[in-house]
């Protein structure tokens, strides 16, 4: 499995998994100049936008996937999710920040953090 189907395979694993835990989908992939959101969601329950870094990993030969989203990473997450909220006019919403680890290994099991950066 290349890089593109594994991260394409753990994405559509995470929007399940929100839907399922009550979580509203408002976008995938979402781009513009700044970067790149994987997933956008809507915490019904506490009425937060979410918007979510999923990171896939068939072996932990590199370290844990949150590892992987340095500060430079997340500044352009930040950045990005502030046009997106300015576009679409959700500024009235509070955005958190999470990263969804997948784990392809022999036990398949996501780690949803939430607020895993500000």
């Amino acid at each position: 499995m290349n890089n593109i189907s594994k991260g394409r395979k753990g994405e559509l694993l995470c929007k399940s998994y929100l839907v399922n835990k009550g979580y509203v989908i408002l976008d995938l992939n979402y781009r513009n100049k700044i970067g790149e959101i994987d997933i956008i969601a809507f915490d019904k329950k506490k009425q937060i936008l979410a918007f979510v870094e999923v990171k896939t990993r068939t072996n932990l030969e590199y370290g844990l996937p949150c590892e992987s989203v340095n500060k430079s990473k997340q500044k352009k997450i930040i950045n990005c999710s502030s046009i997106y909220m300015s576009q679409r006019q959700y500024s009235n919403y509070q955005p958190r920040y999470d990263i969804m680890e997948v784990y392809l290994l022999e036990n398949r099991r996501i780690n949803h953090i939430e607020n895993a950066f500000y």
